[in-house]
């Protein structure tokens, strides 16, 4: 029998319950860091970044993380940065205590960026202003209700953009996955939580209904390989409604 998803899933991740050891941890960061980097997935969220920087040029940028788990994305940003000699101050924000563990351990070299413990959801915009604002694979972790909550912070604290790179609800992504993972996934949890994530993750329709929510900012959503949306918000300037593409 296939499996039913015409609804978001609501069954938590293993890793959200926080329990996991350190070391067991990091193993999986690994195994998910691993998929990112043979997909291509943290290259979606590069690109929407340097495009974003485009729109509004300045002599250096602070970034901002939301959901950055052992910090993975941030450094390969930062090192993107180094290369072609642009300034950035990053930071990267997580629940996870266990997880920025790790991410600090993993920055040690990278005095750019500094990791910060905070709940996304209660987090005030005074407190943290930044010119553009990334989220990759933790927006699935929310409810519907709770997006819309952190989606409306996020526009308010970035100047320039928000970059939402998060997965497609489909079954071709789940069997597909499901054989992925026998083969390049090493750990029990990764291969798990990968299915849950599947199962919690959006289609298109979803993502346009959160984005009529949003006034203020225009939208552009689109799908990209590996059944991925990249979801690119910019503020208007002016009154006006949103424009979703």
């Amino acid at each position: 029998m296939l499996i039913n998803l015409s609804e978001r899933s609501n069954q938590p991740e293993l890793m959200d319950s926080f329990e996991e050891p350190i070391g067991s941890l990091e193993l999986v960061f690994q195994d998910i860091n691993s998929v990112n980097s043979l997909l291509g997935g943290n290259n979606i969220t590069m690109k929407a970044i340097l495009q974003l920087m485009d729109t509004q040029k300045k002599e250096q940028y602070t970034i901002v993380d939301m959901g950055c788990g052992d910090g993975n994305m941030l450094r390969e940003v930062a090192l993107y940065f180094r290369k072609h000699k642009l300034k950035a101050s990053f930071i990267g924000i997580d629940l996870n205590e266990k997880a920025l563990e790790i991410a600090r351990k993993n920055a040690k070299e990278f005095p750019e960026i500094r990791f910060l413990y905070q709940d996304i959801l209660t987090l005030k915009e005074e407190d943290l202003k930044c010119d553009i604002l990334i989220n990759t694979l933790t927006m699935h972790h929310f409810t519907d209700d709770q997006v819309l909550i952190f989606l409306n912070k996020f526009t308010k604290l970035a100047q320039i953009g928000v970059v939402i790179n998060d997965l497609q609800r489909s079954r071709w992504a789940y069997y597909l996955f499901h054989l992925f993972s026998a083969i390049f996934i090493k750990t029990r949890i990764a291969k798990i939580d990968g299915l849950i994530s599947i199962q919690r993750a959006f289609i298109k329709k979803e993502l346009k209904s959160y984005a009529k929510k949003l006034p203020n900012v225009s939208h552009d959503i689109q799908w990209k390989w590996a059944f991925r949306y990249l979801w690119v918000m910019k503020p208007i300037k002016k009154q006006s409604t949103s424009h979703i593409v």
